[in-house]
């Protein structure tokens, strides 16, 4: 019984490759999900990044530089997660997956800042059609607005 705790279920979608072209909506959650990147001014609606924030924005900004024929079409860095679009094209080369793509952001952020900020894993989506993009780009949007609504609203962010 202990064995079975201690195992983490697979929480990528087995028949797809994450290496090929694709578009992925991707969720990363700070540790115990502290609001260590920012926080949501009520009034306004918006968020007002910490220096940890800013250092996960530009690192986000710098991702389709490190990678060929891969783009971030929209992000949003909250409180205590982020979500970003990711879209990978077809590469001449030996494909870079799309794990591996979020396991060196974290891992330069963590260079950066000198400790370890994210959960383990990420959630990934991977994006159907048109309508699925166009739903997920106005979730990113709409996300610091509905900061209140949402499952990772923690009190002690405000």
């Amino acid at each position: 019984m202990k064995q079975d705790l201690n195992q983490r279920k697979n929480i990528r979608l087995e028949s797809h490759d994450y290496s090929r072209a694709g578009c992925y909506f991707i969720t990363i959650c700070v540790i115990e999900k502290h609001p260590m990147l920012g926080k949501i001014l009520p009034v306004q609606q918006e968020i007002v990044l910490s220096e940890i924030g800013w250092t996960v924005k530009n690192e986000i900004r710098k991702i389709p530089d490190c990678y060929e024929d891969v783009a971030i079409d929209k992000y949003v860095v909250m409180p205590n997660h982020i979500h970003m679009i990711l879209t990978t094209g077809n590469r001449t080369q030996i494909a870079t997956s799309v794990s591996r793509i979020i396991k060196q952001f974290k891992g330069s952020i963590t260079k950066q800042i000198g400790f370890s900020l994210w959960q383990r894993s990420f959630y990934d989506h991977v994006v159907r059609d048109q309508k699925d993009y166009r739903r997920l780009c106005q979730y990113i949007e709409m996300n610091p607005s509905a900061w209140k609504e949402d499952m990772f609203f923690v009190l002690d962010s405000e």
